[in-house]
């Protein structure tokens, strides 16, 4: 009895998160990748019934569209072929069918399926919040780190008044600034578009186009059209990427400052480690998981900025072609693209999710 006593269960000896990972059986990303998953679903319901039903406050599209384009025999036989004379729940039931089955329904000003309309443009809405990430990340990230080394000093008061700015200041009008500085002050950057004229022509006639001008200008193998997609790209890039620069200055900051004041940082500290050392080796890294945990959601606000953004520079993608089918006030190409988008934004949060997850294990627990 002595022996059983002095020699116990491993297992009761081993710390209670170890039991718990024991008990789950290696089971914990699994099941949360399960849950993300399926919180897709009442998320797209939500965000697709919202849309639904705003864009009906306005009345049927037929009348919104065509009121004082047909007469009223007319708009009323457009009526009833459409179904729009049929109880609402009805036409919602059928809505939310069609969306199952990839169906968003055809505009009324052009008359094309929205998944076509998806395909021609989405290319470029991804391809400009991929610019526009990128400007963000090279932006946010460094100045956060500095704003971190120089907390509570100059440097870090301008540095979170110039965050403030970037988040505040309206998309639409920053472009506008940086179109009258670069392009009609210096000249130095092109004033609106995806590419110049001679470049279009030259990645038209390429058998696998994309849409996504980069790649295709790659696909070319010409330089003078890589640079001249390049040069287009910067002032929207610029325009929307300060908007997300901001929130990721403000949040690597307020993490690296965490970070600096934890054990290890101080153990470290304490070895005579130099505090820029400790800055860039030390306390860089674990302050950047909550940057990809919030990267989803700036996706949402990329893609509701992008409407500004390529209106300012007539960068014709998803957000140009929304706003054309708003002054058309053709609410079926506007009501697919906006439940197409929810689709993208929810898919969107479900993959960084796992990313997150796989990156930090506190995530899935």
């Amino acid at each position: 009895m002595t022996a059983e006593l002095s020699s116990p269960d491993p297992a009761s000896a081993a710390p209670p998160a170890v039991l718990r990972r024991r008990s789950s059986g290696g089971g914990g990303l699994g099941r949360y990748i399960l849950v993300r998953f399926l919180l897709i679903i009442p998320t797209v319901f939500i965000l697709v019934t919202l849309v639904f039903l705003l864009m009906r406050t306005t009345g049927d599209p037929i009348t919104a569209a065509l009121g004082g384009k047909l007469t009223g025999p007319q708009l009323q036989e457009r009526i009833h072929e459409a179904g729009y004379d049929r109880p609402l729940i009805v036409q919602y039931l059928e809505y939310l069918g069609n969306i199952v089955t990839g169906n968003f329904g055809s505009t009324l000003s052009d008359n094309r399926p929205v998944t076509q309309v998806l395909l021609t443009y989405g290319g470029a809405t991804l391809e400009l919040a991929f610019y526009a990430l990128i400007v963000a990340f090279i932006v946010g990230i460094p100045l956060g780190m500095v704003a971190a080394y120089f907390r509570d000093r100059a440097p870090d008061a301008f540095l979170r008044i110039f965050a403030i700015l970037c988040y505040a200041t309206p998309v639409f009008f920053a472009g506008l600034l940086l179109k009258l500085v670069f392009a009609v002050w210096l000249q130095v950057l092109p004033v609106a578009g995806r590419a110049s004229t001679g470049a279009e022509l030259q990645m038209q006639f390429l058998q696998s186009k994309t849409g996504i001008y980069l790649i295709d200008a790659l696909q070319t193998g010409n330089p003078e059209v890589i640079g001249d997609v390049l040069s287009h790209a910067v002032l929207p890039g610029v325009a929307l990427g300060l908007l997300t620069a901001g929130v990721f200055l403000r949040l690597v900051r307020t993490n690296l400052i965490g970070t600096l004041g934890t054990d290890y940082v101080d153990s470290a500290r304490s070895r005579g480690v130099t505090e820029f050392r400790l800055v860039r080796k030390h306390a860089y890294r674990p302050a950047l998981i909550p940057i990809i945990t919030v990267i989803g959601l700036q996706i949402a606000l990329l893609l509701g900025g992008a409407v500004l953004t390529e209106t300012t520079f007539e960068w014709k993608g998803l957000g140009f072609q929304l706003a054309h089918y708003l002054q058309a006030r053709d609410f079926v190409a506007v009501q697919g693209i906006v439940a197409l988008l929810a689709v993208i934004v929810a898919v969107t949060n479900f993959i960084v999710d796992i990313i997150a997850a796989l990156i930090d294990p506190r995530v899935r627990y």
